[in-house]
């Protein structure tokens, strides 16, 4: 084993992926597949997701699909089972499911007044509740098992945690809520089960998916005025790739992060830290 391996390999750990089909979800399954992780894919759309772990396997990887509602309990409960009936173990658990949904998100002609609460609490519910309910149900199956190595839970938070950054009040103040569940949780696994379970988070800052496609870029690929003005503030002057995100989750996920717990880490470019002047 290498002094790289030896920090940073995940070799023999199981790792779920919530939202694991989407574009930042299968980026960072293909990351920790990569470090030597047997990855379990979770999501609610089956082709898709079938889609994601033929990638993985094609790439040499070890991968299961397991279609599972994140909002779920019992069919979290069910895909935990699912896991450890293939693998025998979960090790990693990274919550990556949760996004805005459309009616959440405030166009130049509607105000914070004008936003929906149902709209405001399905939000919340996707972000929050979506990252409560697997770190209770995989993050035991994680902390209670006998004779392992220490085990990790890694959330997703935003830069739209940190910043007040318009039109996103209600994922920004979910995000918030990831990273202030992140911390107690970490200082709360830490007291109940010592180096059993690390939970740190990641914020990624401007990335391209699905969901915020239309808001980043035309039809044609080029900036729309809101993605132009966030460019125009991340000092390394363009959006991230997804890929860029792995390298920091498999270094939270493995040895060589065995003393980082509770924290966020940026990975937005240097957005947060500019003032934009």
């Amino acid at each position: 084993m290498t002094q790289l391996d030896a920090l940073f390999g995940l070799d023999g750990r199981v790792a779920v992926v919530t939202g694991g089909s989407g574009v930042l979800g299968s980026a960072l399954a293909r990351a920790l597949a990569g470090a030597g992780a047997k990855v379990a894919l979770l999501a609610r759309g089956a082709e898709l997701l079938d889609r994601r772990v033929r990638e993985l396997e094609a790439q040499g990887g070890e991968a299961l699909a397991v279609v599972a509602d994140v909002l779920d309990r019992t069919q979290i409960e069910a895909a935990r089972d699912a896991v450890l009936d293939r693998f025998g173990r979960i090790d990693v658990l990274v919550n990556a499911a949760g996004g805005n949904v459309p009616e959440a998100t405030l166009d130049e002609t509607r105000s914070f007044f004008d936003l929906p609460e149902s709209a405001f609490e399905r939000v919340f519910a996707l972000n929050l509740v979506g990252t409560l309910l697997p770190s209770q149900v995989l993050g035991r199956a994680i902390a209670e098992r006998e004779g392992k190595p220490d085990g990790c839970i890694v959330n997703i938070s935003s830069m739209a945690a940190q910043r007040a950054i318009s039109r996103v009040v209600g994922y920004s103040a979910a995000k918030a809520a990831v990273e202030n569940l992140t911390r107690w949780l970490a200082v709360d696994a830490a007291r109940v089960y010592g180096g059993g379970l690390r939970v740190n988070a990641i914020a990624p800052g401007f990335f391209v998916g699905e969901q915020n496609r239309a808001l980043l870029l035309t039809e044609t690929g080029e900036l729309t005025p809101r993605g132009r003005t966030i460019v125009e503030h991340t000092p390394l002057g363009r959006f991230g790739v997804p890929a860029e995100l792995g390298s920091t989750v498999v270094w939270l996920c493995g040895p060589g992060a065995s003393f980082v717990n509770g924290v966020v880490v940026p990975v937005d470019g240097g957005f947060n830290a500019s003032s934009g002047v």
